[in-house]
Order: C-alpha cells, then sequence, then structure tokens
C-alpha cells in the first residue's frame, strides 16, 4: 500500500486523511493483504483441471469435475477463481451465414448441362467453388495449395494446350500462359 510507503515520512492520520481513508479501512485492508488465499489449493486444482481437459472445460465443467471429486464449491466461486488465474476456453467463432454476395458476376454458361462422363483426359475440366475454414496461414492470397493446382492441371496439358473452355466461375485463378492464344502469356 502506498500508506505504508510513506509512513516514515509522514504521520499515519495526516496519510490517512490525504487519501480520504478511514483509520479502521487502513487496517482491515492491511489485514486482508497479510491472510493468505483461502482457495489457494483450490486455484491449483482448477488449472490442474483445465490443462488436464486441453482448456476446453469453462466453469461450468470445472465445477462438474470438482464435484465429482468431492470438492463443494459454488459455480460463481469457480467462475472468479478462473477469471483471476486467467483461464477461459478459447473458442472458435463460426462466421455468421450471410446471403450478401458482393458484387456478382455475369452467370457462368452451363456448358456441361451436367453431363460429367469424358471418353478421354482434358476433354471436360470442372471446378468447384466451395468455402471452408482453413488454419490462419492457409488463408493467405499466397497459398501454396490453391496457386499450385492450377499450374499443375495446365502444365499436364503439355507445350501450346489450352482447356477446353474457361474454368474457374468467375473465381481469379493463377492461370499462367493461357493469357495468349499461342501461350506466351502476352511477354
Amino acid at each position: 500500500m502506498t500508506v505504508d510507503a510513506l509512513k516514515d515520512k509522514y504521520t499515519l492520520p495526516s496519510l490517512l486523511k490525504r487519501v480520504s481513508l478511514s483509520k479502521s479501512s487502513y487496517y482491515y485492508r492491511k489485514a486482508v493483504l497479510c491472510q493468505e488465499d483461502k482457495y489457494s489449493s483450490i486455484r491449483r486444482k482448477i488449472t490442474e483441471l483445465f490443462h488436464e481437459n486441453v482448456g476446453r472445460y469453462g466453469y461450468r465443467g470445472i465445477h462438474g469435475l470438482l464435484k465429482r471429486e468431492g470438492i463443494t464449491l459454488s459455480e460463481k466461486v469457480v467462475r472468479r477463481l478462473m477469471l483471476e488465474e486467467g483461464l477461459w476456453v478459447k473458442v472458435k467463432r463460426r462466421r455468421k451465414c450471410s446471403s450478401y454476395q458482393g458484387e456478382i458476376s455475369p452467370s457462368v454458361p452451363n456448358v456441361l448441362e451436367r453431363d460429367f462422363h469424358a471418353d478421354r483426359p482434358n476433354e471436360k475440366w470442372i471446378t468447384d467453388i466451395t468455402e471452408f475454414a482453413l488454419p490462419d496461414n492457409w488463408n493467405k492470397p499466397g497459398c501454396p495449395l490453391v496457386n499450385r493446382m492450377p499450374d499443375q492441371a495446365i502444365s499436364s496439358l503439355g507445350k501450346g494446350g489450352r482447356p477446353p473452355y474457361p474454368f474457374g466461375q468467375g473465381m481469379p485463378l493463377p492461370l499462367a500462359g493461357l493469357d495468349q492464344p499461342d501461350g506466351t502469356g502476352g511477354a
């Protein structure tokens, strides 16, 4: 406490008057600071249970585990102790579903008309635009998986080969060498 640090220099009544603290409140706070934490063993147990369960249990789950072990404690106390110890469940929030599609590109013609059978390789190319959550380091424009797949598919065509028709459904794909009919890429 600040008052204790300055007690050698100034009198206690003058310090208490300066910080607007009554004498009884000062001694009460001083006694509380000197007391041992009555929840110290339970804090250790809560932390242990939390880490045993890989941080998946919140205060209700931890309360249930403590109750199963015969430790009777209020849920509110468990919640407060977990908050003081910095133990909270890290939940990945789901993205809200939204019908907003941004700028809508013109509809791509249905060339295949649901006939996916091909008599020879590279006769029909189809893509699927599906969005799913990936780890943060995958969710970048320079994602090697996303960038490598179209390049590998085009390289399988051979020199001067082209896909049978445009693919990607408006999705920007790095189609190296397909900007010009001769396969030069315009360079």
